[in-house]
C-alpha cells in the first residue's frame, strides 16, 4: 500500500521506518529540511533502539523517501497517516494547531484527487478532533466524507526505548471509524503486526490513549506514596509492592475497573483511612491517597443531585448491601445515599432479597440502627411493590432479576449505578448511569 507519513518525529520515524519493512511504500512529510535529508539518507531522525538499521533497510530497498511536496505525496497515496505533535500549551490543553494545519494541507491536495482516500490520525488527540479534521478536509477538497475520504482514529502506543518492539507487538491495535470500507482498509496495513485488533466508536479511540497514560501515571505515583510510607515503617517497599504485583485476580487486573457508583463495605473505606492516617502520623504527604475518599464521597453525591434534578419524591432503591450476594451494609454507600434522602423527605422504598433485619448482628446490625434506624417500614422483599410504589428507581446491586427492567416496565425511570441493563435502547431514553 501507498502511506504517505506526516511528521517525522518519534511517533511518524518509528511508523514510517516499521511501515516500510512490512512491506508498504512510504513517503515522510516534514517541514524539517533536516528530518527530510536524514530520511533520504537512509537515517532515523531519531534514537531509538533498532531504528537505525530498520530504517536504512527499509531505503536501501526502495521503500521509504522524505519530501516536503505534501501535494504530490497524497496524491500518489492510498492513506496518509498524521503524526505530527500535539504538545501541551501553558494551561495543559492539547496544542493541536499542527493537526489542523496539516488537515488543510491534505484537504487541499485531495482536490486533484479521484482515488477513495484514508486519513488516520495516529497523534495523541482531544475527543472530537477527528469529526473536526473531518469538516476541514471537506472545507477544503470539496468532497464528502464518505464518499471521497473518510478519517480514522487509531492511536500509538509507542514507548521511548522500546518503540519499534511495541509497534510490532502492541497490546492491541485500535481502529475507531464507523466505515467498513476504511476499516478494513487500515486493518490491512497493520497485517502483519501481531495482537489483535480492536475497533471502536471514534471517541473512544480518541479518548483512550490519554486514559492510558494517564493510568500508567497514577499506578507511579501511587507505587511511590507507597514506598514513601514503608520508608518511614523501615519495611522494604520493594518486597511490597512485588507482592502486591503477584496478585493478577484483582490488584493487577480490569476487577474494579469498572465506571459506576462508589465503594463501600467493611474493608475499603476502613483499610484506606487506616492507611492515611499511618501516613499523616508520620508526616508523609499522600496526595493520591488522601483524594480517594473525597472523590468517593463525591460519586455519592452525583447520585443525590440526579434525584433531585429528576423531581420526584418517590424514590425506590433496588439492592441494600454493599455488593449483591451479601446481606452486609456497613458502609454501604447506598445506605449512605437513602440517608440523606430520607432526611430530605423523600419517600424511599428498598428492596433487597438478601437483607433479613431479623438476621443482621453485631457491627452490621448497629451500623444500620445509627444510619436508618426505621429500615423496616421502608424495605421489602417484594420487587414489584417497590416499583409500582415509585416513580424513579436506583439499580444498586448486580443482580440479574433487574436487567429486564426496561422491556417490563418500559416507562419507568431508571438510575443504573452497576451497568447491568446492557441494552440501554430498550429503556428508550427512562435509563441513565452515573457514567453514562
Amino acid at each position: 500500500m501507498k502511506i504517505t507519513v506526516f511528521g517525522l518525529g518519534y511517533v511518524g520515524c518509528v511508523s514510517a521506518a516499521c511501515l516500510a519493512d512490512t512491506g508498504h511504500n512510504v513517503i515522510g512529510i516534514d517541514v524539517n529540511a533536516t528530518k527530510i535529508n536524514l530520511i533520504n539518507n537512509g537515517s532515523p531522525t531519531v534514537i531509538e533502539k533498532d531504528l537505525d538499521s530498520l530504517l536504512k533497510k527499509g531505503w536501501g530497498a526502495g521503500r521509504i523517501k522524505a519530501t516536503s511536496n505534501y501535494e504530490t505525496a497524497v496524491m500518489d497515496s492510498d492513506v496518509s497517516i498524521i503524526c505530527v505533535g500535539t504538545p501541551n500549551n501553558k494551561p495543559g490543553h492539547l496544542n493541536l494547531g499542527s493537526i489542523y494545519q496539516v488537515t488543510e494541507n491534505i484537504g487541499e491536495a485531495l482536490v486533484k484527487n479521484d482515488k477513495y482516500h484514508v486519513i488516520i490520525i495516529r497523534s495523541t488527540v482531544l475527543p472530537g478532533t477527528n469529526e473536526k479534521v473531518g469538516l476541514i478536509i471537506e472545507e477544503q477538497s470539496g468532497k464528502k466524507r464518505g464518499k471521497g475520504f473518510e478519517v480514522v482514529s487509531n492511536p500509538e502506543f509507542l514507548r521511548e526505548g522500546s518503540a519499534v518492539e511495541d509497534f510490532y507487538n502492541p497490546p492491541f491495535t485500535v481502529i475507531g471509524t464507523s466505515s467498513e470500507r476504511a476499516f478494513e482498509i487500515v486493518k490491512a496495513i497493520y497485517r502483519n503486526v501481531n495482537g489483535p485488533i480492536k475497533r471502536t466508536s471514534i471517541k473512544t479511540a480518541e479518548m483512550i490513549k490519554l486514559v492510558s497514560n494517564s493510568f500508567h501515571a497514577l499506578k507511579v505515583t501511587f507505587a511511590n506514596e507507597i514506598g514513601n510510607i514503608c520508608k518511614q515503617l523501615e519495611i522494604d517497599s520493594s518486597e511490597v509492592m512485588k507482592l502486591f504485583c503477584e496478585d493478577k485476580k484483582l490488584n493487577l487486573s480490569s476487577y474494579y475497573l469498572k465506571p459506576g457508583f462508589a465503594y463501600g463495605g467493611s474493608c475499603l473505606p476502613k483499610d484506606l483511612k487506616a492507611l492515611n492516617m499511618i501516613a499523616h502520623d508520620r508526616y508523609v504527604e499522600t496526595p493520591v491517597l488522601s483524594a480517594i475518599e473525597r472523590s468517593n464521597d463525591r460519586q455519592k453525591q452525583q447520585l443525590v443531585d440526579m434525584i433531585k434534578e429528576n423531581g420526584t419524591k418517590k424514590v425506590g432503591i433496588l439492592g441494600f448491601s454493599f455488593k449483591p450476594g451479601t446481606d452486609d451494609l456497613r458502609n454501604s454507600p447506598i445506605v449512605e445515599v437513602a440517608e440523606i434522602l430520607l432526611g430530605k423527605g423523600y419517600d424511599v422504598a428498598v428492596y433487597d432479597k438478601n437483607v433479613r433485619l431479623s438476621n443482621l448482628i453485631g457491627r452490621n446490625r448497629q451500623y444500620i440502627n445509627e444510619k436508618i434506624p426505621h429500615l423496616e417500614k421502608i424495605i421489602t422483599d417484594n420487587l414489584d411493590e417497590v416499583i409500582n410504589r415509585c416513580e424513579l428507581i436506583v439499580v444498586a446491586n448486580n443482580e440479574k432479576e433487574f436487567a429486564d427492567l426496561p422491556s417490563r416496565y418500559p416507562d419507568l425511570k431508571i438510575i443504573d449505578l452497576v451497568g447491568i441493563i446492557a441494552d440501554h435502547e430498550k429503556a428508550r431514553g427512562n435509563c441513565q448511569g452515573i457514567c453514562w
